[in-house]
């Protein structure tokens, strides 16, 4: 089940590994963000149970397992012992994670999977894929709801991405902080407030605008939030606050200077007796603009966002990678690392320590190795953030709620220190230098690097 929901390469060196007796020798590979986006001073590590899910089911279907003996890359693999083996295939390997709705940053792994090299090759292109996508919406999403201050956020971004897709940054926004999603799916599945109001086609499809407020009323007398811009915005308040009295939840407004019409149209709400209709903002929104608006003071309750989230437009990409940081060869397990310039990986299985100062804010981040002592590491007992979530294929624990994930990102963000929150205006350099928080590599962690190097460069003269 799934399986096929990967890259070729993944299959072909699966194979490979079969062929030549390797497929049961342990590997370990961990997944993290070697630096951060631009304009990001931190991740939310986001979309870890999505892949928990996933791991758990995975499996080959006869009919995937047809489709693979006619692909001609694979044809001369896919041999009876081999097609035996995927038919077998489940995920038996152990996992380690950091808690989902964690705060992160460059280097440090998210994932960790130890298991038979198939078994952890496989999963690469599903793991990366959930998990950079989930972290890329969640980590914009939560700007945005600091942008916002005491004003809620609604997730409006379904028609600008793909149908599952939206379904996931739903769940990701509302982990950081949204009050509520537009995606009906999301609303089902996660337990998530569904909210929305009405189209400008509504409005357009009646005679006059009264007429499509008084309709809308009659058949949503206790839902009545009414979009107000169709024509004309300030008699659109007029309107819907004459129409709709007493019932008349809130006018949303989708265009102009939300500024300006947001503060004449709360005067206009309130001399007509509805001081608690709130005043609803959308329109190509993002953390900069909501900040600018909530700096001058304006009335805004409710803000929607869609694209600029979804497509997370100013840092599109996050460039999650899954490296191999050990392995088994011969009866022995090996410390594997990479010196590519500027692609240089951390060899052996990873653990972080996080370090938070008197008054509880984060103060440093360690990345050590799995095995070392945290007492040597600095003053305090700090946290260790990947903890064990899978063991022999099998959950260590249930599944976390949304609700469980939202409140954690709550505390993680409260934690930060302040410069970390900033709105960066200006995309900083390709190899950043004001980074205001950086994890640090443990002494013993970098003398391992060296012994590493020592012995690989070694080996290739």
């Amino acid at each position: 089940m799934d399986a096929l929901r990967t890259d070729l390469y993944q299959l072909t060196m699966a194979a490979g590994y079969f062929h030549r007796g390797m497929q049961d020798r342990r590997a370990t590979c961990e997944m993290f963000v070697r630096r951060l986006p631009r304009r990001r001073r931190y991740l939310l590590a986001m979309g870890i149970e999505r892949l928990l899910g996933y791991l758990e089911d995975l499996s080959f279907t006869e009919d995937e397992i047809r489709y693979l003996r006619d692909i001609p890359a694979l044809r001369d693999a896919m041999t009876e012992p081999f097609v035996e083996y995927l038919r077998r295939f489940r995920f038996r390997g152990d996992v380690s994670a950091v808690r989902e709705g964690t705060v992160v940053f460059a280097n440090e792994p998210l994932v960790r999977i130890s298991a038979p090299i198939i078994e952890a090759q496989i999963v690469e292109t599903f793991l990366l894929s959930v998990v950079n996508h989930a972290t890329m919406i969640g980590s914009k999403a939560a700007r945005v709801v600091r942008a916002a201050g005491s004003a809620g956020v609604i997730e409006f971004g379904t028609r600008r991405t793909h149908p599952e897709a939206a379904v996931d940054a739903a769940h990701s926004a509302y982990a950081a902080g949204f009050v509520g999603t537009s995606n009906v799916e999301a609303g089902k599945r996660f337990g998530i407030p569904v909210m929305g109001t009405a189209a400008h086609i509504w409005t357009m499809a009646h005679a006059t605008e009264e007429e499509a407020f008084e309709n809308y009323v009659a058949t949503f007398p206790n839902a009545s939030i009414l979009l107000i811009d169709t024509y004309d915005t300030l008699r659109g308040a007029e309107r819907a606050a004459r129409i709709a009295k007493d019932k008349l939840k809130g006018v949303r407004l989708d265009s102009g200077d939300l500024l300006a019409l947001s503060r004449a149209v709360r005067p206009i709400l309130d001399a007509a007796g509805c001081t608690s209709a709130k005043i609803v903002a959308s329109g190509d929104l993002n953390e900069y603009k909501i900040e600018a608006l909530r700096r001058a003071g304006a009335p805004i309750d409710l803000y929607g966002v869609g694209t600029d989230l979804v497509a997370s437009i100013d840092s599109p990409a996050l460039g999650g990678v899954y490296k191999l940081v050990e392995i088994e060869q011969e009866g022995n397990v090996v410390p594997i690392c990479k010196f590519s310039e500027g692609k240089a990986t951390f060899p052996g299985p990873h653990q972080v320590y996080r370090f938070v100062d008197g008054a509880g804010v984060l103060a440093r981040d360690v990345i050590a190795l799995a095995d070392e002592d945290p007492r040597g590491l600095g003053e305090g007992e700090p946290e260790a953030l990947l903890v064990p979530r899978m063991t022999n294929g099998a959950r260590t624990e249930p599944a976390e709620g949304l609700d469980v994930v939202r409140a954690r990102v709550a505390r993680e963000l409260a934690r930060l220190p302040e410069a970390l929150h900033v709105l960066d205006e200006a995309p900083p350099p390709t190899e950043r230098t004001d980074e205001p928080f950086r994890a640090v590599p443990s002494a013993r962690l970098l003398e391992l690097v060296e012994d590493v190097r020592a012995r690989v460069v070694g080996a290739a003269t």
